[in-house]
């Protein structure tokens, strides 16, 4: 089983504490929406891209836990990757807690293969988390945002409430059929559809916002493209 050792900042009623944590299990949960007509737009926006349809939703992919990285700079193999804001579940010390990722993914590939799609690109991640129990009462509030740069302008390509997906109580049970993540593990819970749809941008922007205590998980990297040579 791969790992990954993550440092990040971890907020539980008001109070921050820094540590590096282990991550054992990443699960990518797809088609998670709740809204039937956003979920029939992103399922179009893909098969626009030659992306099949799925064959039921959700559906959870699993991919290696190494592959997650709180890097400013990810590298990809040539320019059909792009990324998607979600918020993440994390199971740790026995506790549930709320974090910000991109889902990215080669778009290419994804056309073939799904699984292999989401397994070929790192998966970018905020190094902040909030206590899923000081967010939970207040869940709805939560907006997720994210941006692209575009001809040298930041562009919004994302925005919408975390309502827009299954709650986190709902995916957990989906996929365990419990309540609760195994221990160290993170989930990746959905995303939006794309304004303007699905495509590449050298920048990838993301934002997690709670207006009710007034704080932001905020995280941007950019993409080097490695060339393709056959």
């Amino acid at each position: 089983m791969s790992a990954v050792q993550v440092s990040a900042d971890f907020w539980s009623g008001g109070v921050s504490e820094s540590k590096t944590i282990s991550i054992n299990t990443l699960v990518v949960a797809g088609w998670t929406g709740r809204d039937a007509d956003a979920l029939e737009k992103h399922i179009r926006e893909l098969e626009e891209l030659g992306v099949a349809r799925p064959a039921s939703v959700p559906i959870f992919y699993r991919n290696s836990a190494a592959r997650l990285t709180t890097s400013p700079m990810i590298e990809v193999t040539g320019g059909d990757s792009s990324g998607e804001v979600e918020f993440v579940l994390l199971q740790c010390e026995g506790k549930l807690w709320v974090g910000l990722g991109s889902d990215h993914t080669d778009r290419k590939v994804e056309t073939y293969n799904v699984t292999a799609s989401k397994q070929m690109c790192e998966k970018p991640i905020a190094a902040t988390f909030w206590a899923y129990e000081d967010v939970s009462s207040h869940w709805d509030r939560l907006i997720l945002r994210s941006y692209i740069e575009e001809r040298g302008e930041r562009v919004l390509y994302q925005e919408g409430p975390v309502t827009a997906m299954r709650a986190p109580d709902d995916l957990i049970h989906r996929y365990t059929g419990g309540t609760s993540l195994p221990e160290s593990s993170l989930m990746f819970c959905g995303t939006l559809a794309a304004r303007g749809g699905i495509r590449p941008s050298h920048a990838f922007a993301m934002e997690l916002s709670d207006p009710v205590l007034d704080r932001q998980i905020t995280h941007r990297y950019e993409m080097i493209n490695l060339p393709i040579l056959g």
